[in-house]
């Protein structure tokens, strides 16, 4: 990956396992170099108001307030949208020139943050490109449209910046960690940024103004390709659809063997309370470290089986979406929405059940079932991570979509209230993903009753994957506060 560099931002070099990567640390400090760090900006226009629109605008109007910078942050929206009253809520307005339509919020905007769903960006983005001022500057928050565009031989406009400012974590992510980290020098979430083009000499310093704007505690460089990459297979991963699939599959295992109680407290939600918090405290190694002794042969048992079948599956995605073939698929499936709704995430019984006795958010004891629901879950994320850096992404990259962002952005989310209001307080590309690929997990993680000499190694890495250290410095660039979920 190229080197960066920013007149503005202090940007670091980080030793990892795999070589050096550089990465700037945010917080509120570092709002009054707003100003500089956009250069020639008059107006951000955040384009649309779904799972990212309400944060990133709302964060961003308020880092530069603290700024005293005079750079209006608008809102813009088609017609009749149902989400205007949501943004006249949050404090945008027609009155005072921070609200207004669409496409005439992207003619008067020097830098246009296309914040609407991936699907309506593959319909109008001829419309939003031309619409553009020359020399403007485009900020994507995900690599979708760049997929799309490779998919059917088009690109950019040649005459804008086009970056990338990509949270790691669902917009209501983004802004509860901003608003906590008013009082710890800005928490938020760890953002990846990347310059595709740059015609004004000035993309890398608006990207990290993004990023640093929105709260990001610690921003990684990234490209658009690897992200949508690393992305997309991530939330059809271990992030959503493997978790998904993962407790689905356990559940279904252990409810005829010991009843529905212990085997959704240990075979479900313990995964996004307990094992998740001693994750987040230890890291994986760590996790497994600090079992006793008389449970790490379950944990082992859990990894081993579950490895194989997972690695194998997390290849199939990663190759589907780096052929292009799933963001395709993706737009024919956004379409089809309008005749047929997306099904329920929370089909089985078993969620409905949970709810009626209260078993959201409980702590769960660690026991031998429990400890062999953490081996599959961790055996799952470390494939995913395997999966990803065999192809070349970023170690930073890595460990942020596998890992971090579940534990700490949306297993948060699950151990709240459900598996629901995780998958469906994310983008549609992520709801659809989560539904084609959750049952081929459920299928694969229900087969793994058994595991083979290929386990048996998959194990004896773990035990010394470098990737360990490479986890501990990445958690050292996390938000200073957890989240804390309504």
């Amino acid at each position: 990956m190229k080197t960066h560099e920013s007149s503005v931002f202090p940007i670091e070099g980080i030793e990892f396992s795999t070589g050096v990567e550089q990465v700037v640390r945010g917080g509120r400090h570092l709002f009054p170099y707003l100003i500089e760090a956009f250069a020639g900006i008059r107006q951000i226009g955040f384009i649309g108001w779904g799972s990212q629109g309400p944060a990133q605008a709302q964060n961003l109007r308020d880092s530069l307030e603290v700024a005293e910078s005079d750079i209006v942050v608008k809102v813009g929206l088609q017609e009749g949208s149902k989400s205007l009253d949501k943004a006249r809520g949050a404090g945008f307005t027609e009155e005072d020139g921070t609200l207004g339509e669409m496409f005439e919020v992207i003619r008067s905007s020097d830098l246009v943050i296309l914040l609407i769903s991936d699907g309506a960006q593959t319909k109008l983005y001829k419309e939003i490109f031309a619409a553009m001022k020359p020399g403007a500057t485009l900020g994507l928050s995900h690599g979708f449209l760049y997929g799309h565009l490779q998919s059917i031989g088009e690109d950019f406009p040649d005459n804008i910046n086009v970056i990338m400012m990509a949270p790691k974590g669902m917009g209501a992510s983004v802004r509860q960690l901003y608003l906590q980290g008013k009082e710890v020098n800005g928490a938020g979430i760890n953002s990846s940024v990347a310059v595709h083009q740059d015609v004004s000499g000035l993309a890398t310093d608006y990207a990290l103004g993004w990023a640093v704007g929105t709260g990001s505690p610690a921003t990684f460089f990234t490209t658009l390709e690897k992200e949508v990459i690393s992305d997309l297979t991530g939330e059809r991963s271990m992030l959503l659809g493997g978790l998904w699939g993962l407790v689905e599959a356990r559940f279904d295992e252990l409810e005829p063997i010991w009843g529905f109680r212990p085997s959704f407290l240990e075979g479900v939600q313990g995964i996004t309370s307990t094992v998740s918090r001693l994750i987040s405290q230890y890291g994986l190694l760590g996790f497994y470290k600090k079992l006793d002794e008389a449970l790490k042969p379950a944990f082992e048992l859990g990894y081993r089986r579950a490895y194989d079948p997972a690695f194998n599956l997390i290849a199939e995605i990663r190759n589907e979406v780096s052929s292009w073939r799933e963001v395709a698929d993706v737009v024919s499936a956004t379409e089809a929405l309008k005749v047929t709704p997306m099904s329920n995430v929370e089909a089985s019984s078993m969620w409905r059940v949970a709810r009626e006795n209260d078993l959201y958010g409980k702590e769960v004891e660690m026991t031998e079932l429990l400890a062999e629901t953490a081996g599959m879950y961790i055996a799952g994320v470390m494939a995913q991570m395997e999966v990803l850096r065999a192809f070349g992404h970023s170690t930073s990259e890595v460990v942020n979509e596998a890992l971090i962002e579940g534990i700490d952005s949306l297993n948060p989310f699950m151990n709240r209230s459900g598996v629901g209001r995780m998958v469906d307080g994310c983008s549609t590309t992520a709801r659809l993903g989560t539904r084609k690929w959750g049952p081929k997990f459920q299928e694969a993680f229900r087969s793994s009753s058994s595991y083979n000499d290929l386990a048996d190694s998959a194990w004896e890495v773990f035990l010394e994957n470098p990737l360990h250290g490479d986890i501990e410095i990445c958690f050292g660039f996390r938000p200073s506060v957890a989240l804390v979920v309504d």
